[in-house]
Order: structure tokens, then C-alpha cells, then sequence
């Protein structure tokens, strides 16, 4: 691709560097993208002022007018059209509503979009935080826009499948580790005999850990004194446990706090909307060779070799097992853990998806 004057305009929901899901589907594409003479530009629907409250109870003005400044800012994309190739739109442009600014750009300016998700967002998810505003979601724009698009990004082979009843151009682009900064320590500094389970999410999906509760609660009191469970998200869980320690989600702390985890958790249930997660949380983990251990559900099994490089557990007994296992073997963590980070440095790494993501703008 070196030469090219190819031009992409990003249009994406989020602050840049802030949500997860951008960060690890485009924009730590960025340098490779200029590695290969490729401009682009970006264009954030909420503003990082809303975005600071956007989750946050109340603050029902600073979000209102965040949603209305976000909108009318929207049309000021079509000015700047003419000077790209292809457009690339995370999830959707504007949040509430009917596809009308994906129609346009579409069929008026005959642009090429490429339309990239990582979950099952054509079915309806209310949360504690969203039931209001789910109620003003058009999820039937998913298909729509999946019509009219030149590229579709998948995060995994179930929401591929999906996208093929409506266009065959989809590209399964898995969410991906950048593999030079996701390193591991060369030596683990830690409490004597002290195990840190840990997850890390935001508050949508904070209620599948809480789901294993029973599990932690067990773990907690055979090993006593000997186990804390290390949750990083943007708000606590309703966990009742003695050894729960909370921290803040925070960007420049990230990696670090990552880095204090023994033993890595990703519990789902086995349900439809699950179905369609790309795995990101035990990536994140199995980069820095935390052993990991998750549910059987999505594109887990593909990631994980249980027994290999990780473990997945369907029932309370299974996962109780199988922490015990990690817990009281520091060489079954130092193997598991190693064979981990392999597999996501040949298949789920920048560097190895880096000709997947530039085949979007073919």
C-alpha cells in the first residue's frame, strides 16, 4: 500500500482513548496506517466534557446537551467527505434514532463505509444505567447500515454470520493486543502467598461477575488471608467479599494495574448477546501471561486451548477447580501463563492482524 492516497475518515462515538473498544479495534491502527502513507481523520460524536458524566447518575443537563451539541455537530462531517475514500464507522454516528447520516453519506455521497462492531448491538441490552435511553435505540439500524456499507468489520465469526443475511463483504477483524506495549514484568513483585484474581470491564457488563459470586465467596474462605479479588472498572461491584479491592479504570494506570493480577476471570452467560463478545478482557490478561480462565461462550473456546494456554469452566464446581489449580501451583501459572501470551502474539496481536485491518480499505 505504500504511495497511496488513500484518506479515511473515522466517525466514531467516543472521546479517542478512552473506550476499549475503539482503542483496541482502530485506533491502535493508527501507526500502522501511517506506516503505510494512508491519511485519516477522526470525528467523535460525545465530547470528552460528556463523556466525564455520561455514565455517571444524574448530570441529566450535561447530558442533554452534550446529546444535542453531538448531533448538530454531525452534519459538519459532510463538509469534509470530498477528501476521503472511505468512511469508518464504529457501532453507529449518531446514538438515538434512524441511520440518516449513514444514509446520506451512503447513497447521496456514494462514499465507501466501512462498518466495523464488536458486540451483538442489533439486539436490545438494558442495563441499570441505559433502560431509559434503550427505549430511543433504532436497532434495527444495525442491518440497514450493514446494506450500504462497501466493508464490514466483525469481531468474531457469530456476528459475521449475522452480517452475511445482509452483505457478504464482511472481514472477521478480531479486537487485538499492541504486543509492544502490553509486556509483562520481568519479575512479579507480590505478598507472600497472596493470589490476586482480578477482572476488569466496565459497568455493562460488571453483572457477570457478580453472577460468580457463589464461586468467589467459596474460594475466599478456603483460602483465607491467601486470595483478594482485584476488580478495575469505572464503578464497583455489588460483591459481598471481605478481600475485594477496587481501582479505578484509568488509561495511564491500565497496564500496571493489569499487571498485579495472578489469575485473570471472564465469566458470561451462555446467552445470545454473549454470544457475540470478541474475548478482549482475557486478551488483555493472556498478553501479559496472566493465566485466564472464562466461560465457554463466544469466541472464548477459540482463543482458549483449555488446559493449554487458560481454562474454561461452565459450572460452579469447574470453576472452583480450576482457580484452586492456579493457586496452589505458582509453576502451572508460570506455564499457563507463558503459552498464553504466545498465542496472542501469533494470532491476536497488531502485528499479526495488521493485513486484516489494511484489507478494510481495498
Amino acid at each position: 500500500m505504500n504511495g497511496t492516497t488513500k484518506s479515511i475518515l473515522f466517525l466514531v462515538p467516543y472521546p479517542l482513548g478512552k473506550a476499549g473498544s475503539q482503542r483496541f479495534r482502530f485506533e491502535q491502527y493508527f501507526a500502522v496506517l501511517k506506516d503505510n502513507n494512508i491519511a485519516f481523520s477522526t470525528h467523535s460524536f460525545w465530547s470528552e466534557k460528556t463523556w466525564n458524566v455520561l455514565y455517571k447518575k444524574g448530570h441529566f443537563i450535561e447530558k442533554g446537551w452534550g446529546f444535542l451539541s453531538g448531533f448538530f455537530r454531525s452534519f459538519t462531517i459532510l463538509f469534509r467527505l470530498k477528501r476521503h475514500s472511505f468512511v469508518f464507522i464504529h457501532r453507529e454516528i449518531i446514538p438515538l434514532g434512524p441511520p440518516l447520516m449513514e444514509w446520506i453519506i451512503a447513497r447521496v455521497f456514494h462514499k465507501k463505509i466501512i462498518y466495523d462492531f464488536d458486540d451483538a448491538i442489533w439486539l436490545p441490552n438494558t442495563s441499570r444505567q441505559n433502560r431509559i435511553i434503550s427505549k430511543l435505540k433504532w436497532h434495527v439500524k444495525v442491518g440497514q447500515i450493514c446494506r450500504w456499507s462497501h466493508r464490514i468489520s466483525c469481531g468474531n465469526d457469530f456476528l459475521a454470520a449475522y452480517v452475511r443475511s445482509f452483505n457478504e463483504h464482511v472481514v472477521v477483524n478480531p479486537s487485538t493486543i499492541d504486543t509492544t506495549h502490553h509486556v509483562p514484568p520481568e519479575s512479579k513483585t507480590q505478598e507472600a502467598n497472596l493470589i490476586t484474581l482480578g477482572w476488569t470491564g466496565t459497568h455493562s457488563t460488571l453483572h457477570y461477575l457478580e453472577a460468580l459470586e457463589p464461586v468467589l465467596q467459596a474460594i475466599e474462605k478456603k483460602f483465607s488471608g491467601r486470595v483478594q479479588l482485584l476488580v478495575i472498572a469505572d464503578m464497583p461491584p455489588a460483591l459481598h467479599l471481605n478481600s475485594l479491592l477496587f481501582k479505578p479504570w484509568k488509561k495511564d494506570s491500565e497496564i500496571r494495574d493489569l499487571r498485579s493480577i495472578d489469575i485473570g476471570l471472564m465469566p458470561l452467560t451462555d446467552d445470545i448477546w454473549a454470544q457475540g463478545k470478541c474475548g478482549f478482557k482475557i486478551l488483555q490478561y493472556m498478553s501479559l501471561e496472566i493465566p485466564s480462565i472464562a466461560s465457554p461462550v463466544g469466541v472464548n473456546p477459540k482463543i482458549i486451548e483449555h488446559g493449554i494456554n487458560g481454562f474454561l469452566c461452565s459450572s460452579t464446581e469447574e470453576w472452583i477447580q480450576c482457580i484452586e489449580s492456579l493457586i496452589t501451583s505458582k509453576s502451572l501459572r508460570i506455564k499457563i501463563g507463558h503459552a498464553a501470551r504466545q498465542k496472542v502474539i501469533s494470532n491476536y496481536s497488531v502485528l499479526s492482524n495488521a493485513s486484516v485491518f489494511l484489507s478494510l480499505f481495498e
